[in-house]
């Protein structure tokens, strides 16, 4: 039996509500409808713990409470999560006249430290990317998988899900669906298309034996690639290219393909675009650290560096 205690049905069915209203009206993906729910039962829960109203009818007094008892735990990057889910389920209740106010609007944004992203250099690009042994069935679809996400900058997420009939080699792009299925064309490049069709027209045929999958990219048995299946595989191939796997993870490949486009003077909005980001604030940490490049860059080699 379970210690966990369990949460009021009124508070529950409120936010069954909401996150079938988001599902149905903002087509989230099932991964940003968890985060949600699991935002609202965790505040739910602590109000029902601590004897306070409801989460329908919880005040500025209550939020304030629960923030500051979750601060010493909680990065402010994920308060700032919970502040959000929060605001956007209070503005579904005022919309509906179920309130007069909202609580969050007099609850203060945590602060968010501005982190850079980890940044590998083009040489490092180059061996982890040579790192795969490619004789192997295994070793061509690792390296396909490298290539593609260094050349089109995509999140983990969407190369695993990407499907066969979502690339197309007489135009050289894939057709990928990020966040919100939001859908964007992602040019692949040469490299990356060769390497493609060395795995699709070999590899992948042997790692199959004879099943069938629309997915592009698929395991030893025959089904499609994970997140964590891919992340090992990045981690190991960290340890052969020299590097520590402690500081390469998937997304370390989408930051280089941001900066080095970059680096190499393409315009940012192109890289918002490429990258599927809604704002472009998003994309201008890269140049920060495109920056911060040029400057190491200016210190080592400039006489008066």
């Amino acid at each position: 039996m379970s210690d966990t205690p369990s949460l009021e049905f009124a508070s529950q069915s409120e936010i069954d509500a909401f996150c079938d209203a988001l599902w149905l009206e903002d087509g989230l993906s099932p991964n940003s409808l968890a985060a949600y729910r699991s935002d609202l039962q965790r505040y739910a829960l602590w109000l029902q713990q601590q004897g306070r109203p409801p989460l329908a009818q919880a005040d500025t007094a209550d939020l304030t409470a629960f923030l500051a008892s979750v601060a010493p735990q909680m990065k402010s990057s994920s308060q700032a999560r919970y502040l959000s889910s929060l605001r956007r389920f209070y503005r579904r209740l005022l919309a509906q006249g179920r309130r007069q106010s909202d609580p969050t609007l007099q609850t203060a944004m945590p602060v968010k430290a501005s982190r850079l992203p980890k940044v590998m250099s083009e040489a490092q690009v180059e061996a982890l990317l040579a790192a795969p042994e490619v004789e192997t069935p295994l070793g061509q679809r690792d390296r396909a998988m490298l290539e593609t996400l260094y050349a089109t900058g995509l999140r983990v997420s969407e190369l695993v899900n990407l499907k066969l009939h979502e690339i197309s080699f007489d135009m050289g792009v894939a057709r990928v669906f990020g966040k919100g299925s939001k859908e964007r064309l992602v040019p692949l490049g040469e490299v990356a298309l060769d390497w493609l069709q060395t795995y699709l027209g070999d590899g992948r045929q042997t790692l199959l034996a004879g099943r069938q999958s629309d997915f592009c990219f698929i395991t030893a048995r025959g089904t499609a690639m994970t997140r964590q299946m891919f992340w090992t595989l990045v981690k190991k191939y960290a340890l052969i290219a020299g590097m520590d796997p402690a500081r390469l993870s998937p997304h370390v490949l989408r930051h280089a393909f941001a900066t080095h486009l970059l680096n190499h003077g393409a315009d940012l909005r192109v890289v918002q675009l490429l990258l599927g980001h809604a704002d472009i604030s998003t994309t201008q940490i890269y140049t920060h650290v495109a920056r911060e490049r040029l400057k190491e860059l200016h210190a080592v080699h400039h006489p008066r560096g």
